[in-house]
């Protein structure tokens, strides 16, 4: 009788050390996907960025040191590697574009300018759509990373080697709304 409930005990361990696991496989598809959607809307600004370059280019040609920090910025984007320093590069890039925003409100002109308004209604929009795949990703993040912290899912986490994943955070400088007016 002994041996059977000894035996019951390791299979319901069993069960529960698979079923955990199994878990953790979920929460880590859940990140990479958000993660990846998220990315997308990345894409998206990274290939606006060009654009709006050089309309402000055209207008403020003078503006060189504002205008290589945000094409530096992109740049350091196409070439990060892991997850948490393209997560940094983005926001470097953020802080970049902020610049630009101001460049362009001493520019009545450029402001005015057709094209540019459309690149950055554009902009706008896709501003939004990071801004809501930020949250998701990070809603996702955050369940992983208690999974990886608490008892007793991280007894599995550190079997297999699930560590803490990045937080999408911003800097203090990217706390600020991104200004865009028309006007």
């Amino acid at each position: 009788m002994v041996v059977i409930i000894v035996i019951a005990v390791i299979v319901l361990l069993l069960i529960l050390f698979v079923v955990m696991y199994n878990g953790f496989v979920k929460s880590s598809n859940d990140c990479e996907e958000a993660f990846a959607t998220m990315d997308v809307y990345l894409k998206k600004r990274f290939d606006l960025i060009p654009n709006l370059v050089e309309t402000v280019k055209g207008y403020a040609a003078h503006e060189k040191e504002t205008l290589s920090a945000v094409t530096e910025a992109r740049a350091a984007i196409a070439h990060s590697s892991t997850t948490a320093e393209k997560l940094q590069n983005e926001n470097v890039l953020s802080g970049t574009l902020r610049s630009l925003f101001a460049v362009s409100e001493a520019y009545p002109d450029l402001k005015a300018n057709s094209s540019f308004q459309e690149l950055m209604g554009q902009l706008k929009k896709v501003e939004e759509d990071i801004a809501n795949a930020r949250k998701y990703y990070n809603a996702v993040v955050k369940k992983f990373n208690i999974k990886v912290q608490a008892f007793p899912t991280s007894i599995v986490a550190s079997v297999f080697h699930y560590e803490k994943k990045p937080m999408f955070e911003t800097d203090e400088a990217s706390r600020e709304n991104v200004r865009v007016s028309f006007q």
